[in-house]
């Protein structure tokens, strides 16, 4: 007589202690689980709508100006400190951990046009209407000391924007032309003009650090090499563009925030057609700023909102706004890439995540893997119509609400003016002009 024995290895199914998780014994053989798609589809949809339901980006107002926010400032190496100009000629510098003020400078008379951090974090450098530059410590006087600027350099006209190159002791400033200056010296080593109108902005390349690019009121976007001294070259757009950002990744990449609602992200190499036209805001846009990791950018527009696009998306995968903010002057992505801080007409700077629904603090490493599948099945399905819709649906206030869709009206008959006119017009006479071709004036070189 044969007696057959089962043997199993209790390692394989009993837990160690009380505290473990149960082993379940798992086939993974796909004929075994026929409703897998389906079964994933319905926690791909829970998880998108749990996105939304913890979609909660506001994290802390920053009140304590007396006018409205104009620029900021990040510190190069101290993630918690911030900058802050306004238009009373005060200077704040801010910590974020425990969101105060931690120290307030009288600055200048009237508007801090521009602020900017050397690269070391050592000290500050201010420009402002009464036509000077002051370079400040970074940390505050001593006690019983009086607050006073390291240097003061007296300019001949008004400075409208200021930044510090990334390596080097040397900054540029801009106004009725560019001027770049030695921290040691009182006189501009090199000044540079292309055209007669006031220059808003000017920026280092974060790589390529000897180019710069700046941008003025005659609706010109000009590139400089600071070895050379002169202007290379020079793209006209339709409107004018109030400032340009860098891409922190790739050299060669720049985004233009403009006045006609968009925004232009170019190649300094083809600036004949924009890389992408980005379209979202129903107000001018004032001020742009780029994610660390080179991704993606937030935008500050005078419709009292602010939006996250990625770089090679049209349209914005995030809108944040508040009952209470008014026009967003300036805008920062925090060195982390976690963070997102806007600067607004009413006095406040407020502070956002950069992910909406992400959750803030310690993640247990069961949570960690349940966002990083949940991330997974939502891109897996993201195309699904359901799904889409959900993860695309936002919240407007009534003004931009009403805006948008008026634009989508005058966009339309715009398109149907353009159709009949080529429609009734000898073929090959009207020429087609795509979407990124429209608003490029000219290229001068």
């Amino acid at each position: 007589m044969k007696v057959k024995m089962l043997s199993r290895n209790p390692d394989n199914y009993v837990r160690e202690t009380k505290l473990d998780l149960q082993r379940v014994p798992r086939n993974y053989d796909p004929a075994l689980h026929p409703f897998e798609v389906p079964r994933e589809y319905v926690r791909a949809l829970n998880a998108t709508k749990l996105e939304r339901v913890f979609a909660k980006p506001f994290l802390a107002s920053l009140d304590g100006h007396r006018d409205g926010v104009n620029c900021l400032a990040k510190h190069p190496e101290n993630l918690a400190t911030v900058l802050s100009g306004a238009c009373d000629g005060e200077v704040r510098i801010w910590n974020l951990t425990q969101r105060n003020c931690i120290r307030t400078i009288q600055a200048h008379e009237g508007f801090v046009r521009g602020i900017c951090t050397r690269f070391c974090g050592t000290s500050f450098f201010t420009v402002g209407d009464d036509k000077t530059v002051k370079q400040w410590k970074m940390d505050g006087p001593g006690y019983g000391d009086e607050e006073e600027p390291l240097h003061t350099i007296l300019g001949k006209t008004v400075y409208t924007g200021i930044d510090h190159h990334w390596k080097e002791a040397v900054f540029a400033t801009c106004g009725q032309q560019v001027d770049i200056w030695d921290e040691q010296r009182t006189n501009p080593i090199c000044s540079m003009t292309w055209g007669f109108d006031s220059i808003s902005s000017v920026k280092f390349n974060p790589i390529e650090t000897f180019l710069l690019g700046s941008c003025a009121s005659d609706r010109n976007i000009v590139l400089y090499d600071m070895r050379q001294a002169t202007p290379l070259k020079k793209v006209i757009l339709d409107m004018r563009t109030n400032t340009i950002c860098w891409n922190p990744m790739e050299a060669f990449i720049f985004t233009a925030a403009n006045e006609d609602y968009n925004l232009y992200t170019f190649d300094m190499r083809a600036l004949d057609t924009p890389v992408m036209v980005h379209m979202d805001h129903v107000s001018a846009v004032l001020d742009v700023d780029y994610s660390p990791t080179g991704k993606e950018f937030v935008s500050a527009s005078f419709d009292k909102s602010i939006r996250i696009f990625p770089v090679d998306k049209s349209r914005s995968r995030e809108v944040y706004h508040t009952k209470r903010m008014q026009h967003v002057i300036c805008v920062k992505w925090t060195s982390d890439s976690k963070y997102i801080m806007c600067g607004s007409d009413e006095m406040n700077i407020r502070l956002w995540k950069a992910n909406a629904s992400e959750k803030l603090g310690v993640l247990t490493s069961r949570e960690k893997a349940a966002k990083d599948y949940n991330q997974k099945l939502k891109e897996k399905f993201q195309h699904y119509p359901h799904i889409k819709r959900i993860a695309r649906h936002r919240h407007l206030p009534k003004s931009i609400y009403s805006q948008i869709q008026e634009q989508r009206i005058m966009k339309e008959a715009r398109r149907r003016k353009e159709v009949n006119r080529i429609k009734h017009s000898k073929p090959g006479s009207v020429p087609i002009v795509s979407e990124k071709k429209k608003h490029v004036v000219a290229v001068v070189k």
